[in-house]
């Protein structure tokens, strides 16, 4: 699987996919025939995956920075939540009539597959000199601001899946206890991030074992309700805050290679391996259609909301490049497939439809740009 990712993933990054999608493609080849099933529906395994899913969200949580809104914050806000509440409102309309889901599983999975991963375009908008640029800056700032909607979709889907699989209030009353002491560490380290910085060693390997110490901290805390993964991804905002400047390059790039030199590949293996491709076989124009209703919206609300900003091509391009799809999106649909929200035809559209929105739009936003002769100006 390692290999085969190496591979492969330097032969996607040339048309600018991410390498680590390969270990997605590897997944849903296994999904069709598995030699391997013995040792891919072990415990071991499992763990490995879920370990991989905490890792990501810790990173997602580590990287979040809302200080890029303050160029056009005013424009940022308003077309984040214009945009993305577009596509959901009609994403919840699609699943609910076409699927046939509840209306509060419908909304959850469109605001999840609505959110973006601006983190595939950033090479992109460096490559084209337009990073400095209005549409640069706003792919990036709503991108950051749609980080704290990420969050709440992960949230409501970690409170959906403790109430509906328990059926009783005091579950999620429970859900909310352990919520909450985490919460409040966050908010506590945040608030006393300078003196903490005075009693933890600067040293970089001893920081790096205090990450992954307050990761699986947060992890154990939040299992006790069901909510190990919102507890990743506050367990990333809580150490950023008191990890030093001068260091914190450095301990990112020594657990980014933690995370995705093992463990994040075999959780997107994990996630391509349930893909039903009978089903997707047979109902291919679902996935299509699926394509076609998410991208329309997102286009259609980024012309209404940048035509007078950014004008009519960079409106049609900003809506193109939030497009993407990336990670967080694909864990909540996985933490709702495990937990039996959502079935299998559901899970296996959405994941095909996040695989051709990766492939097509790093391609179709570049040779826009050339064939627009869009750049910083």
């Amino acid at each position: 699987m390692l290999l085969f990712t190496l591979l492969l993933g330097k032969v996607i990054e040339k048309i600018r996919v991410p390498w680590i999608f390969a270990a997605l493609l590897l997944g849903s080849l296994l999904a069709i025939y598995n030699p391997f099933e013995t040792v891919t529906s072990s415990e071991t395994f499992d763990l490995l995956a879920h370990i991989g899913m905490y890792l990501l969200l810790f990173m997602i949580g580590f990287k979040l920075d809302l200080k890029k809104l303050d160029k056009n914050k005013k424009f940022i806000i308003k077309s984040t939540f214009f945009i993305i509440l577009f596509e959901a409102f009609f994403g919840t309309l699609l699943i609910h009539y076409v699927f046939n889901y509840n209306w509060i599983i419908s909304f959850i999975v469109s605001l999840s597959f609505a959110t973006v991963g601006e983190a595939i375009l950033i090479p992109i908008l460096d490559e084209f000199n337009i990073t400095n640029t209005k549409l640069g800056q706003s792919i990036i700032g709503i991108g950051a601001l749609d980080d704290i909607i990420e969050i709440i979709a992960l949230l409501l889907t970690m409170f959906l899946v403790g109430s509906m699989l328990s059926y009783n209030i005091s579950y999620s009353i429970g859900f909310l206890i352990p919520l909450f002491v985490l919460l409040i560490i966050t908010f506590l380290i945040i608030k006393f991030n300078t003196y903490i910085r005075k009693i933890i060693p600067l040293d970089n390997k001893k920081l790096f074992l205090i990450m992954v110490f307050i990761l699986f901290l947060f992890v154990a805390i939040g299992s006790y309700s069901n909510a190990a993964p919102i507890a990743a991804l506050l367990s990333g905002i809580a150490v950023k805050a008191f990890t030093p400047r001068k260091v914190l390059e450095i301990v990112e790039n020594n657990f980014y290679a933690l995370a995705y030199g093992f463990f994040v590949p075999i959780f997107f293996l994990w996630v391509g391996m349930d893909i039903n491709m009978n089903y997707l076989a047979n109902y291919i124009i679902l996935v299509l259609l699926v394509v076609l209703v998410s991208n329309s919206a997102k286009i259609l609300s980024s012309y209404i909301v940048g035509r007078k900003e950014l004008g009519f091509r960079k409106s049609i391009l900003l809506g193109i490049g939030l497009s993407i799809r990336f990670s967080t999106s694909i864990t909540i649909i996985k933490i709702l497939f495990e937990n039996g929200l959502i079935q299998s035809g559901l899970y296996s559209v959405i994941i095909a439809s996040s695989i051709i929105f990766k492939f097509i739009i790093p391609v179709l936003f570049s040779n826009l740009l050339v064939k627009w002769n869009i750049s910083k100006k």
